[in-house]
């Protein structure tokens, strides 16, 4: 029996050099070859790796759809972190113009996270937990003046906002000195993920993504840092909340996917994104409205947009509910006059040289729109 064991184990190191490959390795060993198991088990191991070769195709995985609904059933049901407009392991976009809101909001939605505690009239169905908020925008003094009251006396903040531990407020060191040679953007990216391991979170927002990747009206740029996102979301089972700026737009029209900076890369590749309009009814009130969505129905569409004040009734400003409403209701009305004026402009970036689609960005206005205007 040990003859035949070593010109077993012989033959396949000779089969392994003509192939020019390693030799497989064996498991379990052939200790005792009497045994019909140990027979049987080797067989099953190599029907195993076989299957598992099948089925993962380098960059692809190939299994039955009802291997992978089997598989599903293994993971919970994600639950919502802001109402229907984001959910747990989604990578979502909020967007919106400048100065609307939209470090306000994401700060709330933290807040809310990391004690698990709602926003009242919005939904929280995740556990409380620790959140990693990533703020490039604002400095710690300009924070600490949104959750804090100014004295009136002295030039000092106070009654502060107490927030809870679980949240993680992360800036760029400023007294970081960057080698030359160094790729900013990569570093932030490794960075990032080393504050995932450390801190164990699943839950991250960042304000905003401009600072993660420049030029993000690119579509090369802007899906490359999507995929550096999906693949820290796969790879560590996070919930993404990443915030970007809008062009110009224009004011009388519903907000779209095509506000978004990138969103012919972005938005095909995000799981859900909602965004901040602004009321022309009175500069406080805003609106939300629900652009994307894939674990649910698009609740808060143009006919049903929360509407909300922004307000400080005292050390945190924030979003307070007032209604749901319709969102033409808050879009500005385009008189006779402000048709001519936008006509007027249009044809004289054309004499400058203007594309249509360059005058459409520097307007705010649809490409049709231009195309119009230049006929009239």
């Amino acid at each position: 029996m040990d003859n035949q064991t070593n010109n077993l184990n012989n033959t396949s190191r000779h089969k392994g050099k003509q192939n020019d490959a390693e030799p497989i390795e064996i498991t379990p060993q052939f200790s005792d070859l009497e045994q019909p198991e140990t027979f049987l088990n080797h067989v099953k191991d190599i029907q195993n790796i076989s299957e598992s070769e099948k089925k993962n195709k380098g960059l692809l995985k190939i299994k039955t759809a009802n291997e992978w609904v089997s598989e599903a059933k293994a993971t919970p049901i994600p639950e919502m972190l802001f109402s229907e407009f984001w959910y747990e392991n989604e990578i979502c976009i909020l967007f919106a113009d400048s100065n609307l809101g939209k470090s306000i909001l994401a700060v709330q939605i933290a807040d809310s996270i990391s004690k698990g505690k709602q926003i009242p009239r919005f939904k929280l169905e995740a556990q409380k937990q620790p959140v990693l908020y990533y703020d490039f925008e604002l400095s710690p003094k300009q924070f600490e003046s949104r959750c804090s009251v100014k004295s009136q006396t002295q030039k000092v903040f106070k009654n502060h906002y107490s927030f809870d531990d679980n949240f993680k407020r992360i800036e760029i060191n400023p007294d970081f000195e960057l080698s030359k040679g160094i790729d900013f953007e990569k570093l932030l990216i490794q960075s990032i993920e080393q504050s995932i391991i450390e801190t164990n979170a699943k839950v991250l927002i960042i304000d905003n993504i401009t600072y993660l990747k420049t030029e993000m009206e690119q579509s090369k740029n802007a899906l490359a840092l999507i995929q550096h996102l999906k693949s820290l979301k796969s790879k560590y089972g996070l919930s993404i909340l990443a915030l970007a700026h809008t062009p110009k737009r224009d004011l009388t029209r519903p907000i779209s996917q095509n506000d978004l900076q990138g969103s012919k890369a972005i938005f095909n590749f995000i799981d859900s994104c909602f965004a901040i309009g602004q009321s022309t009814t009175n500069k406080d009130i805003r609106y939300i409205k629900q652009i994307k969505a894939r674990n649910t129905a698009l609740i808060y569409n143009s006919d049903n947009v929360m509407v909300c004040r922004l307000d400080k009734p005292f050390n945190l400003i924030g979003f307070e509910f007032l209604d749901f409403g319709a969102e033409w209701e808050h879009l500005r009305q385009v008189t006779e006059t402000d048709r001519g004026i936008m006509i007027e402009k249009v044809k004289e970036l054309t004499e400058k040289g203007y594309t249509q689609r360059a005058i459409a960005e520097e307007l705010g206005i649809a490409l049709g729109t231009v195309n119009k205007y230049l006929t009239m």
